[in-house]
């Protein structure tokens, strides 16, 4: 449970520092906090749902598209939470790029 904590803490810093590096990405504490939990929501729900109904374009691109299903992630909830603003959805893309990178150090740095 303690890890778990962590690694939601430090999620939650990923998405600030990555409205802070981006241009057209802001948030505020609250916001960031909301929008994780509710990216968690989505990328456990309907996530999966698109990836399987786009895996034939998927398949073309080498997995290259599961980037714009991250970025249409982030974009759906910055459009259910306010204070997780993103202006376009290349920006959203730009974005889910970063947060990937980050989650993906987490995940290295704190094991389950």
């Amino acid at each position: 449970m303690t890890r778990w904590f962590i690694r939601w803490i430090l999620n939650v810093a990923g998405i600030i520092f990555t409205a802070y590096v981006i241009v057209g990405f802001n948030v505020t504490a609250v916001g960031a906090i909301v929008g994780s939990i509710i990216l968690g929501f989505i990328n456990a729900t309907i996530r999966p749902l698109i990836l399987l109904l786009t895996l034939p374009i998927n398949l073309l691109t080498l997995g290259l598209f599961t980037l714009i299903v991250n970025g249409f992630m982030l974009w759906v909830v910055s459009l259910l939470v306010k204070g997780f603003a993103i202006q376009n959805f290349g920006t959203a893309v730009f974005a889910a790029l970063l947060l990937t990178v980050i989650s993906s150090g987490i995940s290295f740095l704190v094991k389950d």
